[in-house]
């Protein structure tokens, strides 16, 4: 590769140097960004059967409405009183645990969904999860 830079690059480089025209960021470009539809629900403070009818509820009506991403909050469990119950799971009990175990046993639930996964950390990380509903083509 040749040391001497001839005077049309030096030109053409100076050129673009000066120049205030905006160049397109070819990182962004090609890039599918996914467009979710998105609901939420926070669960503190619910019991386990109102947690569960919830997002029942939920699922449901985000199907309808199109939606294609949930986020369920649920809480990391660490303040539950069932810890204390004797007669309760320690985990079952907890909704981070029975609320996604009442989602997956519940088959027409599972007829509308894609997939479960746990949050990223912006999002409530353990304790939260999302719900990717299935396309709705009605």
């Amino acid at each position: 590769m040749s040391k001497n830079i001839s005077d049309k690059d030096k030109k053409d480089w100076n050129k673009f140097i000066n120049s205030t025209e905006k160049l397109p960021n070819k990182d962004h470009e090609g890039k599918k960004k996914n467009k979710f539809k998105t609901r939420s629900i926070d669960l503190h403070g619910f019991t386990l059967s109102a947690a569960n009818k919830a997002v029942e509820n939920l699922i449901i009506n985000a199907h309808l409405e199109k939606v294609n991403k949930l986020i369920v909050v649920t809480g990391k469990g660490l303040h539950s009183e069932n810890k204390k119950n004797p007669y309760v799971s320690k985990d079952l009990g907890i909704l981070k645990y029975s609320v996604p175990d009442f989602i997956t046993k519940n088959k027409s639930l599972m007829s509308l969904i894609n997939e479960i996964t746990d949050a990223k950390i912006e999002d409530g990380g353990s304790g939260a999860f999302y719900i990717y509903l299935k396309k709705n083509e009605s």
